[in-house]
């Protein structure tokens, strides 16, 4: 019997997800007026998704959580495809979303240690 679950597996990857993420905004954010940048960021939601349609640990622990350049976003005479605007509300979303993601994992986490007597 393992300790940990693919749910609880599931979250970690997500909490990663969201990280990479944040990462992918601040980047954006940074290069907002560097001519030629392409908007970068990572769709963690359908990665995960689709592992989680493959089915097991493998194919959670394989999901690629890597961001990539977003081909929709519209682009500026300059060439750069960042919206300054877009990118705090994407950051501020994904910001709550990783607080939650770590409140969840934190409370599983605290429920093992209570069953194991280490709280």
């Amino acid at each position: 019997m393992e300790l940990f679950d693919t749910t609880h597996l599931g979250l970690e990857r997500a909490l990663a997800g969201a990280a990479a993420r944040q990462s992918a905004i601040a980047g954006n954010l940074a290069n907002v007026s560097t001519p030629g940048y392409r908007r970068q960021d990572l769709d963690f939601h359908g990665v995960l998704r689709n592992a989680f349609a493959e089915g097991g640990k493998d194919a959670l622990e394989r999901a690629d959580l890597t961001p990539s350049a977003d081909p929709l976003a519209p682009m500026r005479l300059d060439g750069n495809s960042v919206d300054a605007d877009v990118e705090a509300a994407e950051q501020a979303r994904n910001g709550l979303e990783y607080e939650a993601l770590a409140s969840v994992i934190k409370a599983r986490d605290d429920v093992l240690r209570a069953a194991i007597g280490v709280a």
